[in-house]
């Protein structure tokens, strides 16, 4: 892809036109006095894939978490504390 080549005064004008076509993938020149000055380039974003259950089979949760420490919270906020409630496997 050729690079497209813009006088600085015009990129002052339509920055923000030019930011929207480097985000989808242009490059562009900015001249000065028709000499290249600067480039403007896309960044490449490296994503990391997260992995949902990576922790499945190692890590043991106890059925109690959801109502752990329930009468000390409960007792910080000044409100009764509520009864626990089990789910069925």
């Amino acid at each position: 892809m050729p690079l497209k080549s813009i006088d600085i005064h015009e990129a002052k004008a339509h920055l923000s036109r030019l930011l929207d076509r480097v985000q989808a993938g242009e490059q562009i020149v900015i001249a000065k006095a028709g000499r290249p000055i600067a480039r403007l380039v896309p960044i490449e974003v490296t994503h990391r894939s997260i992995r949902i259950g990576a922790l499945k089979g190692r890590v043991k949760v106890p059925d109690s978490f959801n109502t752990m420490f329930g009468e000390e919270i409960a007792a910080m906020f000044g409100a009764a504390p509520q009864p626990s409630v089990r789910k069925r496997k």
